[in-house]
């Protein structure tokens, strides 16, 4: 491909891709195996109808993980798992209070907030976070013995079943 052309197809340091499906080739323990993959601007299509923009953090992702990425974004975040949407998005607010990520903590609230979540939920779903974060690190410094744990666990989760 002659320069010029090969130049204005740079996207972001990047190739752009051509606007429609190919077949991606790999093998796997000496088997061959091809897998129909969309283009990037197919893919960025389906980002904005879905979200109404692409995000700037997708399109710094390489164009070969872009399809992948999004598949497990759209379907993990906004798409019906086993675990209802709120849940999930409370879960996050949860878990990365604790990573400290000011960047998913502002995105899980949000999501929470879209799928329904009160701010009294999220409060309490921090709060939880903190409080069993609290017990990891007490039970960890203290150098809790495990099975004498577990077993203690195992007593109360027979005793709470059999009061009913």
């Amino acid at each position: 491909m002659p320069a010029a052309s090969t130049a204005g197809r740079q996207r972001n340091g990047r190739r752009a891709s051509a606007s429609r499906t190919s077949e991606r080739r790999f093998c796997v323990g000496g088997m061959t195996m091809a897998v129909a993959v969309s283009s990037r601007v197919e893919t960025e299509r389906d980002i904005k109808e879905t979200l109404g923009l692409v995000p700037h953090f997708f399109s710094r992702i390489p164009d070969n993980l872009l399809e992948h990425e999004w598949a497990l974004f759209k379907t993990l975040e906004l798409g019906e798992t086993l675990i209802p949407n709120k849940y999930k998005e409370l879960i996050g607010c949860a878990v990365h209070s604790e990573t400290k990520c000011r960047y998913c903590t502002l995105f899980h609230q949000e999501a929470a907030k879209l799928f329904g979540a009160t701010d009294e939920e999220i409060q309490e779903a921090v709060h939880y976070a903190k409080f069993t974060v609290g017990w990891s690190v007490y039970i960890n410094g203290m150098r809790e013995d495990y099975d004498q744990f577990s077993d203690e666990l195992r007593q109360i989760s027979n005793y709470l079943k059999a009061k009913g």
